[in-house]
């Protein structure tokens, strides 16, 4: 098995149509595998701190939620 490896540029390269792919695969959840769909979901994650402004329509897809630390 392989690690799913993605560079601050690699994520800078993503498109909207990309993205949207993404978004796609995993709203589908058709995987050959569990962990293809976390590989999948990673992305998004990763993306999501990189660039927040081009997942804000997915964020659903990730269940991130705000923490209050009070």
């Amino acid at each position: 098995m392989t690690a799913l490896t993605i560079s601050p540029q690699d994520i800078d390269k993503i498109t909207e149509g990309d993205i949207a792919e993404l978004a796609t695969r995993l709203e589908q959840d058709e995987y050959n595998s569990p962990f293809d769909g976390l590989q999948d979901w990673h992305l998004l994650r990763a993306i999501a701190f990189r660039r927040p402004d081009m997942v804000e329509t997915y964020m659903h897809l990730l269940d991130l939620e705000a923490y209050d630390e009070s």
